[in-house]
């Protein structure tokens, strides 16, 4: 909706907006926050090109497990969700009233740091043995990386939601995308094509990497300019954070309960992630170098879409990108399918173009924490997004189900299964709220309490 005469034009109206405290030290200081936002997820972006989760992540646990690893595969994608889920449920309220959301950022990325140290030391000491224990270690170390790296969402979100206006979050995502894609690439053609053919894979050195990014991506949030004062956190907390709470926010929110469902679909296409190195391994004979031109191939698109995405959320709002997105995440699925069609040499040198579709994917991730920032007042930010993250985690429940059907009856009817999913996903947000319509016309009523009255 366009702004008439009589409104106040888009920036002014948004920054009293349920989305937005509009403190005037907070707006003095935007455009550095913004900036050092930008930077901290850069460097956040180059370490997580080392631990890819679509191609390296899988590809060690498979190093360690061997052939036939699809039911370990699929214990990745559960531990990954519901690590980044329930805890957040706990600790929402708790994060929410701390006086400084930038320390609980710094603490939670340092978490994330220390938990590849270990992996590092772990790899580095074994020297390239694998022992009987270590696919599990592995798997209880992911585990733990999430639970952190959980919190580190809600904390980021919270910060960007106190310190951001909306209209300017698209405008972060595009900056720090964009820009940390080319970095991460070039570190990653620089390092992995040495790193990848040592005999122990050098997954050691890959994992340092990693460490050594996220702790300097903490150091920087130490310089954002937060005031202590932002309103939330003179009252005790309304619920201690809890399932109960999850559920009386879904039941207060008929757009929210909209919102699970759709991401709740789109997570179907979380869950294959960890199996398209796979099939390029056993059905293509994949391996080795080609995961740096995966990992490559999948930052390069997630930079190129963000000078896209970002813009039209910023534009035309979230809503609609968020269906544009989810529908773009099903060709990723789809074009796995279609390699299994043409011939073996054909598809081995078209597979990389899998991982260019699959760059859209954490853009999708982005995109649902910014609606759901605006479709709540500041005070429920770390509530709604916890919640919604929980809800997001419950078709996770299948992911070791879908390991073991990857194994049983191959790729392509799971893959199919996924695209049919997301597409009826992406025709779900066709339901849901249109948040900045209602911060152009007040009379509708609060954003928290929007799905009751639409």
């Amino acid at each position: 909706m366009h702004a008439t005469d009589d409104a106040p034009p888009p920036e002014q109206s948004l920054c009293g907006s349920p989305g937005w405290s509009g403190d005037p030290q907070i707006v003095a200081h935007e455009s550095r926050n913004l900036a050092l936002l930008a930077i901290h997820q850069i460097i956040l972006r180059v370490g997580w090109i080392f631990k890819t989760e679509s191609v390296i992540m899988p590809a060690f646990l498979d190093f360690l497990a061997g052939p036939h690893a699809g039911l370990l595969r699929g214990f990745m994608p559960l531990l990954n969700r519901f690590g980044q889920s329930l805890p957040p449920v706990f600790l929402a309220e708790w994060l929410q009233t701390r006086h400084l959301k930038r320390r609980a950022l710094a603490s939670f990325t340092c978490l994330m740091s220390l938990v590849f140290c270990v992996l590092s030391l772990l790899c580095l000491v074994t020297n390239g043995n694998r022992f009987p224990w270590m696919p599990l270690a592995f798997l209880g170390l992911y585990g733990v990386f999430f639970v952190a790296y959980g919190l580190y969402q809600v904390s980021f979100g919270m910060v960007q939601g106190k310190l951001i206006r909306p209209t300017r979050r698209g405008f972060l995502l595009l900056q720090s995308t964009f820009w940390g894609a080319l970095p991460a690439m070039f570190f990653a053609w620089f390092f992995l094509s040495d790193w990848l053919k040592r005999p122990d894979g050098g997954f050691g050195l890959i994992f340092c990497a990693t460490a050594v990014c996220f702790f300097l991506a903490a150091l920087v949030t130490f310089r954002l300019a937060e005031p202590r004062a932002d309103g939330d956190h003179h009252s005790e907390p309304r619920q201690r954070g809890n399932l109960a709470d999850t559920l009386h926010t879904l039941r207060q929110d008929a757009n929210l309960r909209r919102l699970v469902v759709v991401a709740m679909l789109f997570g179907s296409s979380l869950i294959i992630f960890p199996h398209y190195q796979a099939y390029a391994r056993e059905e293509l004979q994949l391996r080795g170098l080609h995961l740096m031109v995966w990992v490559i191939a999948q930052n390069a698109s997630v930079g190129l879409l963000s000078l896209v995405v970002g813009p039209l959320a910023d534009a035309l709002g979230n809503r609609v990108t968020l269906r544009a997105v989810i529908l773009g995440s099903a060709l990723a699925p789809l074009y796995a399918v279609s390699l299994g069609h043409i011939s073996h040499g054909m598809a081995a040198r078209l597979f990389w173009i899998l991982f260019v579709t699959l760059g859209i994917t954490p853009l999708v991730l982005r995109i649902l924490v910014n609606y759901t920032l605006e479709i709540c007042e500041p005070a429920d930010h770390a509530r709604y997004l916890s919640t919604m993250s929980l809800c997001v985690a419950v078709p996770f429940l299948f992911a070791p189900l879908v390991g073991w059907l990857v194994d049983t009856i191959g790729f392509e009817m799971v893959f199919l299964a996924s695209a049919g999913l997301i597409v009826l996903g992406g025709l779900m947000t066709f339901g849901l709220d249109e948040p900045r319509h209602r911060v152009r016309q007040p009379e509708i009523g609060p954003l928290g309490t929007a799905g009751e009255n639409g």
